[in-house]
């Protein structure tokens, strides 16, 4: 997976919308990997011996791995894949991967008096700020739009992305209520949603198909027989689904060229590529960019 952090300017209008979003990023750390990396501004830096205080809630999503949190109210406790960390503003907190096992993780920082009223609210506990939702692809799906907009930060994208976060917190306060009422762990549905994260976040690596079988600890036929049973897609259909969804994300909101977005999606070639992305939407990767251009010039 690519790794992406950034930060992020503010203005007064932003302001009134009652919530802004400040950093977004993502990141696959190894188990050999120093953590947290020093490549954050200063306020945001932390030392595990120290650990941190921030100045804004933010929203970590350990989708792979597992790991370590404490914090002032909750005390140490075990992270696992598929758990949020949830932090408030004026907490002091550490987390890190194990090194055995590294992890994969996304965040979002916000705040705002929106923020305050949902997050602050009686929904949320810092006393529990890890959220057991397991693994669920609407989950990364959020954090990689979020990510889309920011890369271009065209007008008004503050109050869109902050309405992403909004849709997150109130997808992930669901589905902890959901596992509360119903533990499916160790079903069939649970291991598809484990392989929809995993697929996704190999949409950009050379990583074949087959090993997402082998770490979901099952044979490849028998997970491909389970997981067009629950999506009635084959997973290398799904994969390239997510493909096409991430290259028209890139022609939209991105300056790379077609050749970039064609390498960071691991296709043989140029040429490839163009001829994959018309067969799946009919139009060619710049036809396709040139429609939607003229479409919104003309709205």
């Amino acid at each position: 997976m690519e790794n992406y952090n950034k930060y992020l300017p503010t203005s007064e209008l932003d302001n009134k919308w009652g919530m802004t979003l400040l950093n977004v990023g993502c990141g696959q750390i190894y188990s050999t990997d120093v953590y947290p990396a020093a490549k954050h501004p200063e306020a945001y830096e932390f030392k595990w011996q120290n650990g941190r205080i921030l100045r804004e809630y933010q929203l970590i999503y350990i989708s792979q791995g597992k790991g370590i949190f404490e914090s002032g109210s909750s005390g140490p406790q075990n992270i696992e894949g598929g758990t949020i960390i949830l932090l408030f503003p004026g907490e002091w907190h550490r987390y890190r991967p194990d090194p055995s096992t590294g992890w994969v993780e996304y965040w979002a920082g916000f705040k705002g008096h929106l923020a305050d009223s949902v997050v602050g609210s009686s929904l949320f506990d810092r006393r529990a700020p890890l959220i057991v939702t397991g693994a669920h692809p609407d989950i990364i799906s959020l954090y990689e739009g979020i990510m889309a907009h920011t890369r271009s930060e065209l007008p008004g994208y503050q109050p869109l992305v902050a309405g992403m976060v909004v849709h997150l917190l109130g997808l992930v306060f669901a589905l902890s209520r959901q596992r509360t009422l119903t533990d499916e762990r160790g079903d069939q549905q649970q291991l598809v949603q484990k392989a929809k994260v995993l697929i996704r976040e190999l949409a950009q690596s050379k990583t074949a198909i087959q090993e997402v079988a082998a770490k979901l600890q099952t044979g490849y036929s028998h997970f491909r027989k389970i997981f067009k049973k629950h999506t009635g897609l084959a997973p290398g259909q799904y994969l390239n689904q997510l493909k096409i969804e991430r290259a028209k994300s890139l022609l939209l909101y991105s300056d790379k060229r077609v050749k970039e977005i064609a390498y960071e999606l691991n296709f043989e070639s140029e040429n490839y590529f163009s001829k994959f992305f018309r067969q799946k939407t009919g139009l060619s990767p710049l036809a396709f960019k040139q429609a939607y251009c003229v479409t919104h010039a003309n709205a």
